[in-house]
């Protein structure tokens, strides 16, 4: 008795014999023929009860059991019926396909995390990965070892926290008056509840601390004024738009410039109505406006013989300026303004720049279709003699140190803060590929603007270099100015942007916009020495959604999901120590145009301004063209100073622009004078009406 139980236990351990264990112990994928079963004593607590092959499994080893106990020798034969067979099989048929779907749905998740909200997610990331990237967009640490706190309370009272688990959604009753005690959170660990539906940077404002306990009410608790208790004001930010959200008390101050309208200086360079500029002025002043911005124009005071600069009406606004105290900016601009309902442009470049260009119509930009656009110069002839002997660069040196000269009393006295340059369309450093004058509306992607002979040249030249003269050309299927991507080959989803060719091009384009900044903003730096200087970059947030960004490739930004566009423009402003001013739309895209135009403004400026922050660039700030509301006041000045940045970052100032002088009533001044008090950080929460 005792041999043959000695031999069956050196049997059961002997990891070679090919004597099979009983089912219940054995893999349960595994059918083998039938097998001596060994009974095995019932343990003491009650298993997990088995599912799906798991429970049939253990039906089975169930089975085999009963049969042994009845068999005196301890042994029995199992057989699996062909029934049970066929339902496992099934089973792990359909275990399979959930566990494809569960990965496909994945890697679509994070495909769009990677593409549209730029987190840098591992090729196989997994679920921390994800939690770990949410996190840190929220504002949040997460170190190595996946420790997760917030800056903001000191790492002492910190230490007591232990996040256990993310619930949602919250709601701003349970956020009143709650306050923590240290000790008890000791003993409870506690539970950080987020809103989902909150943006980024909205969401580190609604985090809270809550006991397990879920009968516990918060809506009349008092604070605990214990040294023992953490400051519920270092944990919770009321989410009440009427206290919290509004309440910019004490942030950073960021001066705020206003747009001078244009007209008071016409097309002679005449200042026409100096009572109307002290009464536009005196209201800017009564809302406590820091300084004005002015518009320089070409196409007036060099408009009718090169080199003879004509700006008596600029000193004698400048000079009224002066006396009501304000800040100067004034804009170098290149470029024309508007078009009246006639069809006729009310400012335009130089007449004496558009005598040339009825001989030698290249020095103007050009589309596929060969239609010239006289809203700015080529950027071709920046280093061709074409202009009167003197090159494109030149030509806006020229008037630069014009200016410096002429105003060289309000440089010496302070007046004069900063100089803006117009680099191309609009004044923005882009190309001019959305033209309404050719039939352009939004939503269309634009065109290419490289048509002209001498941008050709330096195409074909590009393309020698490269070896493949045959790339000498533009694409021939990027569609019209009204397009959509989809509808064209070059922009849809995996079309030629991303083939060879299109990469050659798309960098060449790119790379001819920053050569034009480089070579335009180094003389810009000679011309007014220590001056600041401020260069202008697009918002083209249309499209920004799909895989090619059609819209901003043909501005001239070569930013598809899979290249950055906006780093190397950052270099050059970064060495010329340019600031950058950014255009704050305002706006909350609705489903509709979302769905239509696949914009994303708020995606665009989170890329843009971290980008440009990133390479410690200066950042200001400009609105668009449109009266806000209070609410898209407030998304604009979360986005000049966000309150959730670690690193206090914030715009070096702002400039308002408005449709029409103020004393037409177009603008609402107590919206205006209430985003104005945001931006200087002295609204509080008693001041919100």
């Amino acid at each position: 008795m005792n041999a043959s139980t000695s031999d069956n236990q050196d049997i059961l351990l002997d990891p070679q014999t090919q004597i099979q264990t009983p089912l219940s112990q054995s893999d349960p994928y595994s059918h083998s023929q039938p097998h001596p079963v060994q009974a095995q004593p019932q343990p003491q607590s009650q298993p997990r009860r088995p599912r799906g092959f798991a429970a049939t499994a253990a039906a089975a080893a169930a089975a085999a059991a009963a049969a042994t106990s009845t068999d005196p020798t301890n042994t029995v034969s199992v057989n699996v019926s062909g029934k049970g067979k066929r339902e496992r099989e099934k089973e792990k048929e359909r275990t399979k396909l959930r566990e494809r779907h569960r990965r496909a749905i994945t890697s679509r998740m994070l495909a769009g995390l990677r593409q549209y909200g730029n987190f840098p997610l591992p090729a196989r990331a997994d679920m921390n990965d994800v939690l770990a990237a949410l996190a840190r967009e929220a504002g949040w640490t997460v170190e190595a070892d996946g420790t997760t706190y917030r800056q903001s309370p000191p790492p002492s009272q910190m230490a007591s926290f232990t996040v256990r688990s993310v619930e949602s959604p919250v709601s701003s009753a349970s956020l009143k008056n709650c306050a923590v005690k240290a000790a008890a959170l000791d003993c409870q660990p506690s539970v950080v509840r987020i809103d989902e539906s909150l943006s980024p940077p909205s969401l580190d404002s609604v985090v809270m601390t809550e006991r397990e306990t879920r009968s516990e009410k918060f809506a009349n608790a008092s604070p605990i004024n214990s040294v023992d208790c953490l400051d519920a004001d270092q944990l919770i930010q009321d989410v009440r738009s009427g206290e919290h959200d509004d309440d910019f008390a004490g942030t950073s101050y960021v001066p705020v410039y206003a747009f001078l309208a244009t007209g008071f200086i016409n097309n002679f360079c005449q200042l026409v109505d100096p009572e109307g500029v002290r009464q536009e002025l005196s209201q800017m002043k009564s809302l406590d406006i820091d300084g004005i911005v002015v518009e320089c124009w070409w196409g007036i005071v060099e408009a009718w013989s090169p080199q003879k600069y004509v700006w008596s009406g600029y000193r004698e606004l400048f000079n009224i300026i002066r006396e009501f105290k304000l800040k100067l900016q004034v804009v170098m601009a290149f470029h024309e303004y508007g078009v009246s309902d006639a069809g006729e442009v009310l400012i335009s470049i130089p007449q004496w720049v558009l005598e040339i260009g009825k001989e030698n119509q290249d020095i103007f930009f050009t589309d596929r279709e060969g239609r010239r656009n006289t809203e700015c110069l080529s950027w071709g002839i920046d280093k061709e003699r074409v202009l009167k002997g003197r090159t494109g660069i030149e030509v806006y040196f020229d008037f630069m140190r014009s200016f410096r000269m002429e105003f060289d009393d309000l440089f010496g006295e302070g007046i004069i803060s900063a100089i803006e340059i117009g680099l191309g369309a609009s004044g923005e450093l882009k190309y001019p590929s959305f033209p309404e004058r050719m039939g352009w509306r939004y939503p269309g992607i634009g065109e290419f603007q490289c048509y002209d002979k001498y941008l050709q040249q330096s195409l074909r030249k590009a393309a020698k270099l490269r070896g493949h003269l045959f790339w000498a050309r533009g694409p021939d299927n990027a569609g019209q100015y009204n397009s959509r991507p989809h509808e064209t080959g070059f922009f849809c989803e995996r079309g030629d942007y991303d083939s060879y060719f299109g990469r050659f091009f798309l960098n060449w384009y790119s790379q001819t916009l920053i050569d034009h900044a480089d070579n335009v903003l180094s003389l810009a730096s000679l011309a007014f020495e220590d001056a600041k200087i401020i260069v202008n970059i697009p918002a083209v947030y249309w499209w920004y959604k799909t895989s090619s960004h059609a819209a901003e490739l043909t501005a001239g930004y070569y930013n598809p999901t899979n290249h950055d566009g906006y780093s190397p423009v950052f270099e050059v402003l970064k060495k010329h120590s340019v600031t950058m001013k950014f255009i704050c739309s305002g706006l909350q895209i609705s489903g509709h145009e979302n769905d239509e135009a696949l914009a994303d403004p708020e995606g665009l400026s989170w890329q843009v301004l971290n980008s440009a922050w990133d390479r410690g660039l200066t950042i200001a700030g400009v609105n668009a063209l449109s009266c806000y509301d209070r609410e898209g006041h407030m998304r604009v000045v979360e986005m000049a100073k966000p309150r959730n940045d670690p690193d206090h970052r914030h715009f070096s100032f702002f400039v308002y622009q408005q449709p029409s002088p103020l004393v037409q009533g177009t603008i609402c001044f107590s919206e205006l004078d209430y985003f104005i008090k945001c931006m200087h950080g002295h609204i509080s929460g008693d001041l919100v009406s």
